[in-house]
């Protein structure tokens, strides 16, 4: 029974997301409760994550060691060079283009792994990823986001690579060492937890909507056609780019999700603390936007390969 709830939700999960949004556009409060919520079920998600991986699944990485130093130059080469063409190109205000500019500075989101495990992507590059770009944002994010905002922003290094390490790192190891204590036990959880994944992800949507509810609605259209845009160019250039160091479809799609996604949140904080509320506007939005467009993208390539693997 459980299975058969768990299938129909991964098929009608679009209109859950949906709909979801659409509540938390005309009730916000029925899902701006879950704000303190959301590290903990980011990190039930990736305890789920770590379920599905296996330790020889990191150890095949160690081949692909230039693979990973790729994934990272792309990450901070791709989002904050197209952050910057964008604010040009579409005459941006100085402070929504500051903030366009710190979105691309930031390092990948623990999204981007959520998105990679639906789209069938190589998840323990994603989480690895991930990581590396999270270890380096300390020094590329202020760095960047002085060379091209004309502005200096202090990151807290060790606090985000804290939150990484307990919202990522810590339930996908206590996932890989549980898999490997119990194996076949855990079939049937394995079998409902994308279900539970999707669930969550569009919980989570729905808060950010509901928490940034004036803003989606005022429809700032030069701020939101920039964040489209440096979305889905990240997904595109990120898919281009990995093309270049690696054949292998999952290694591309991991890459193209981690460089389209970044930690907004992050972006929104910066802005916050260092400059105005019209600079976190275009985090705020790219939240939203980035789980919609990967949500749609991963739902297309599992659909493309359930179709290429039938025939």
């Amino acid at each position: 029974m459980f299975v058969r709830v768990a299938l129909a939700l991964e098929r009608s999960y679009l209109a859950l997301v949906a709909g979801c949004c659409g509540l938390a556009l005309a009730w916000p409060g029925l899902f701006t409760w879950i704000a303190p919520w959301i590290a903990p079920a980011l990190g039930v998600i990736m305890f789920g994550m770590g379920l599905s991986l296996t330790f020889a699944d990191f150890s095949a990485l160690a081949p692909k060691w230039r693979l990973v130093a790729a994934g990272t130059l792309l990450q901070f080469t791709v989002m904050p060079g197209l952050a910057f063409v964008l604010s040009r190109t579409l005459a941006l205000p100085p402070e929504a283009a500051l903030g366009v500019i710190l979105v691309g500075a930031c390092p990948g989101g623990t999204a981007s792994n959520v998105i990679t495990y639906l789209a069938g992507g190589n998840l323990a590059l994603s989480v690895t990823l991930t990581l590396t770009t999270t270890i380096a944002a300390p020094v590329l994010t202020p760095a960047l986001t002085a060379l091209l905002g004309g502005s200096i922003v202090h990151v807290d290094g060790l606090a985000m690579i804290g939150s990484v390490f307990w919202i990522v790192v810590f339930p996908v190891v206590d996932g890989l060492i549980l898999r490997r204590l119990l194996r076949r036990r855990l079939e049937p959880v394995l079998a409902v937890f994308p279900a539970v994944s999707m669930l969550v992800i569009a919980l989570v949507i729905a808060c950010v909507v509901g928490l940034n509810r004036d803003t989606v609605l005022a429809f700032p259209g030069l701020v939101i056609a920039a964040v489209v845009l440096h979305n889905l160019g990240g997904f595109a250039l990120g898919y281009l780019g990995a093309s270049l160091f690696s054949a292998d479809r999952a290694d591309r799609v991991a890459i193209a999700v981690e460089v389209g996604m970044q930690n907004s949140g992050l972006a929104v904080a910066l802005a916050k603390l260092h400059f105005t509320p019209a600079a976190a506007l275009p985090g705020a939005l790219f939240s939203l936007v980035q789980n919609l467009t990967g949500v749609l993208w991963a739902r297309f390539l599992a659909r493309r390969r359930a179709r290429q693997g039938s025939s």
